[in-house]
């Protein structure tokens, strides 16, 4: 049974940085792509980054240049750090483990973005 922890979520000001990570066990994890969502309220839930098993990766471009995904194939991680971070980056943020047809998803961790 596949299952995800995320943490490293919180309360931060404008421009500064977070890192999120994401625990993952029952599942060979090093096969499978990664990725962290996040949702807004009253906002539908959108990809902001993927990692593939051999460390290929997509950021979505309102957040590229901000922000990272990374991962650990040994300790079974994905990580997203997260910097200069906005106002409009304020959600929930979910970690993901792609399996098509499906997604799997852990619990998902706040950011707040707040002055």
């Amino acid at each position: 049974q596949v299952h995800l922890v995320e943490s490293g979520g919180g309360l931060v000001q404008p421009g500064g940085s977070l890192r999120l990570s994401c625990a993952a066990s029952g599942v060979i994890f090093r096969i499978y792509t990664m990725g962290w969502y996040r949702q807004a309220p009253g906002k539908q839930r959108e990809l902001v980054a993927t990692i593939t098993g051999g460390g290929t990766t997509y950021i979505k471009e309102s957040v590229k240049g901000r922000f990272t995904i990374s991962r650990d194939n040994v300790q079974n991680m994905v990580y997203l750090q997260m910097n200069s971070l906005q106002l409009e980056d304020t959600a929930v943020y979910y970690c993901s483990l792609i399996r098509l047809p499906q997604n799997y998803w852990g619990q998902g961790t706040q950011v707040t973005v707040s002055s």
